[in-house]
């Protein structure tokens, strides 16, 4: 749930709309203040986020616990805030020098939150797209490119002591978009289809978001990590785009969504972590006019900002079926 926009309702009808909907996670890219007073005493856990222009001032431990003296804790426990990102796509997001902040930007704040007490709930992580991976197919080949292998060594290694996830922005629109004539559209989906099989260790996919997460899961066990949980911190479909961008439409947008939750209801793991649930937040909550770039970027929301949907996933009808041990997340990003 984010705020790239001059005409989405103010918060309180935002919680609204998503404890209508019993959606149960959201994350936002920043920590704004309205939403995270509104989304008190309500049903909703929330993610937030370091922005990237924060970053070098976190090297400082002073800093840090200042920051999370600020925006973290005024907020608890009334809001249930179980997860701080610290930047976002920190080495895809235009400046590459922004990932030598990250290991000491995570270990000052989970350093801040145990000195305050605050730790319990709060995992500390950050989201990273796809590119930190110089191999993702087959899954067994994921590996992280070369000259960032040592920082993630040492991310890993915090995240293993914390035993916080993982996140992954993972989109198949964009490698369906940049070669529709190799890659079935089926399987981007989630539709019925023949899938592949990783020559390497026989597992078979039905989907490319499964396969993108496990070959996450083979470059960090690369690494010598094990144990440590991938999360889909990001993933959706354009409803619209340029007509250099093939694939986003309406029915696109609503067959990957539909079939994704649909999935997400059932519990499933991917084919090398089949007993651990995989957790997905949906980009985006909104449409969000004032994004640049494509004008795919402006239309991945579920909803329109008059609270409209933009197409139907059978979001109200799998939350009539939902259980207490079942969420789903939704995401919508302020600065991507």
């Amino acid at each position: 749930y984010g705020q790239v926009a001059n005409n989405l309702p103010p918060p309180d009808k935002v919680l609204e709309l998503l404890t209508n909907l019993k959606v149960t996670r959201t994350r936002i890219y920043d920590t704004n203040p309205q939403i995270l007073t509104a989304f008190a005493n309500s049903n909703i856990e929330v993610i937030v986020t370091v922005e990237n222009n924060m970053l070098g001032q976190l090297n400082d431990p002073q800093q840090a616990l200042q920051w999370v003296s600020g925006h973290i804790k005024p907020y608890l426990p009334d809001t249930k805030i179980t997860g701080i990102q610290v930047g976002n796509e920190l080495y895809t997001n235009g400046d590459k020098t922004l990932i030598q902040y990250l290991v000491p930007a995570v270990v000052n704040i989970h350093n801040a939150l145990v000195q305050l007490g605050l730790d319990s709930n709060i995992h500390v992580s950050t989201p990273s797209s796809l590119e930190v991976l110089q191999e993702s197919y087959p899954p067994s080949a994921g590996s992280f490119k070369s000259e960032i292998s040592g920082i993630m060594s040492q991310f890993l290694n915090f995240l293993a002591t914390t035993k916080a996830p993982f996140w992954i922005n993972a989109y198949p629109y964009f490698a369906y978009k940049d070669d529709p004539n190799r890659i079935p559209l089926d399987y981007v989906l989630f539709n019925p289809n023949e899938g592949m099989v990783d020559p390497y260790t026989n597992l078979h996919y039905d989907n490319m978001l499964y396969a993108q997460v496990d070959a996450v899961s083979f470059a960090i066990a690369k690494l010598g990590f094990s144990g440590i949980e991938v999360r889909v911190s990001e993933t959706g479909w354009p409803s619209q785009g340029d007509p250099n961008e093939i694939g986003a439409s309406v029915q696109n947008a609503q067959t990957y969504n539909r079939n994704l939750l649909r999935r997400q209801m059932a519990n499933e793991g991917t084919p090398f972590s089949p007993r651990m649930r995989l957790e997905a937040y949906i980009f985006a909550l909104f449409n969000e006019d004032m994004k640049s770039g494509a004008t795919s970027e402006r239309n991945y929301g579920l909803f329109q900002p008059d609270e409209t949907m933009a197409y139907n996933v059978g979001l109200a009808a799998f939350a009539d079926s939902s259980t207490s041990s079942t969420s789903i997340s939704l995401t919508s990003s302020a600065t991507k």
